[in-house]
């Protein structure tokens, strides 16, 4: 059975909400913004994991374990899809059964909480937490009470999502596929009136051919740009040139460059921050403060810097907002120190992620002997379009562990990753590296070879089996054993 398109709307008299697939970061965000506008809201899901489970559980939204007919009872008045659901899952041939209005979490979002606000949607293959994150706490600390969706937790806000109170809503713009139903990208639906555009690379490979489709994605996005609405380009990058000089609105393009109208004039470590220079047009705009380290958050400030500016926020408001930015949850956040042993947490799974994130390590600690511990468990990562180009993007590293993916349903062997080729293509290159079977023989390895003033940067985009908590529990009790009460 399978959904009728006559069903996906909004229907009137709505009450009761489900959310399917609710644990993922942005449904979790979206049933927050929901409860928060008067909606009674429930959730399904699968092998939930933290932050996003404790985060549900906090606001009180009950989430049922598993899909299936009964999640269903009593029956809601509109029912919000993930994409991570398929048209096979248990609980959608109960939702076509049933006949229940539907909508997409790009749709409902769309609807409920952009059709009466300013959208500023932040997209591009990297940076968009973080970007996002920036661009709705200094609109924030600047009183403009911004709502917004983006798909982190944000530090100074400890929520992912606001309802906001003034006309602007900032939105993380996913080139992912919408629903099963609908196999377009999700900015389509997030109304932009002004967006960022970070970079564009080739990544998740399970719905893009190429980087060709990727491109055709992101000409979609700006293709919706209004006429009096603007865009912000990374400027350094030919592809994003290209594609941004496909807007009917104004383009101000951003970067290292000379040739860009926003123009980062010098980056300095502060830190485990940063301090960088700014000029506009060729004239000097101001100097500014990041509590975040590397080149490519300097550069994701730049970007918010024009975005702001475009708004008519002053330089000084803009600098005291960035001066205050808490950070965002697994964007180098530091999860404990135990036994002189530092442990950070990073999304970071592409390669280019990969290697600026541990270059901007390299920044805030210098001197330390930086560990890194890496899972593979993309889609894209899970498979070996970029086996090649991870072999480069460890150089900052002083000693590589590496998790053996899980292999993909349906995927051939020779298409598949390998941790063990990557850790021998490393340790050929003169790195320390290896790889291991599971999570429990990564903790066992960092047991014994951990030692004080070490920085271990675990870098995956899933819960790593909450190797964090692990590793600083295992310290903690090296620690102890090794210091016996007086």
């Amino acid at each position: 059975m399978t959904l009728a398109p006559e069903l996906n709307r909004v229907p009137d008299g709505i009450r009761h909400i489900h959310v399917m697939g609710i644990c993922g970061t942005g449904m979790a965000a979206l049933a927050g913004l929901l409860q928060e506008a008067g909606f009674v809201v429930t959730g399904s899901d699968t092998a939930t994991y933290p932050p996003m489970s404790l985060f549900l559980a906090e606001k009180g939204i009950p989430v049922a374990e598993g899909y299936r007919a009964a999640n269903l009872d009593p029956r809601p008045d509109l029912v919000v899809v993930g994409n991570v659901i398929r048209a096979t899952n248990p609980e959608a041939q109960a939702l076509a059964a049933l006949a229940v209005p539907y909508l997409s979490m790009p749709q409902a979002l769309g609807h409920f909480f952009l059709a009466g606000a300013r959208s500023l949607v932040v997209a591009g293959t990297h940076g968009k937490t973080t970007t996002s994150s920036l661009l709705a706490s200094v609109l924030h600390h600047a009183g403009l009470t911004p709502g917004f969706l983006i798909g982190g937790l944000v530090q100074g806000f400890g929520a992912n999502h606001a309802l906001g109170g003034g006309q602007y809503f900032v939105v993380e713009g996913d080139e992912y596929d919408t629903a099963f139903f609908d196999k377009g990208p999700k900015f389509l639906h997030y109304r932009p009136g002004i967006a960022i555009l970070t970079s564009i690379e080739f990544d998740h490979a399970d719905i893009y051919a190429d980087l060709a489709a990727v491109e055709a994605a992101f000409r979609r996005l700006v293709g919706i740009l209004p006429a009096d609405g603007g865009l912000v380009a990374w400027g350094d990058d030919p592809k994003v040139r290209a594609v941004a000089a496909g807007a009917l609105c104004p383009v101000e393009l951003y970067g290292e460059g000379p040739a860009n109208d926003w123009r980062l004039a010098a980056v300095e470590p502060q830190g485990t921050g940063s301090r960088f220079a700014v000029e506009h047009r060729g004239q000097a705009y101001g100097t500014f403060v990041l509590p975040m380290p590397g080149r490519h958050n300097a550069a994701n400030a730049l970007a918010v810097i024009a975005v702001l500016h475009r708004l008519g926020l002053a330089p000084e408001a803009i600098a005291a907002g960035l001066a205050s930015f808490a950070g965002v949850r697994r964007r180098q956040e530091v999860r404990g120190t135990e036994a002189g042993v530092t442990v950070i947490d990073d999304f970071a799974h592409h390669p280019t992620a990969v290697r600026v994130t541990l270059a901007g390590l390299r920044q805030a600690y210098p001197g330390r002997r930086l560990v890194v511990v890496f899972e593979p468990r993309t889609n894209t990562s899970r498979r070996n379009i970029f086996q090649a180009e991870y072999a480069a993007a460890f150089g900052d590293a002083d000693r590589v562990l590496l998790r053996e993916p899980l292999p993909m349903d349906g995927l051939p062997a020779s298409e598949r990753f390998s941790s063990a080729r990557l850790a021998a293509d490393l340790a050929a290159a003169g790195q320390q590296a290896a790889s291991f079977a599971d999570t429990g023989a990564i903790l066992a390895d960092l047991g014994t070879t951990l030692r004080p003033g070490d920085l271990v940067a675990i870098l995956s985009n899933g819960g790593f089996d909450n190797i964090h908590q692990r590793l600083l529990a295992q310290l903690r009790a090296q620690a102890a054993s090794f210091c016996p009460p007086a």
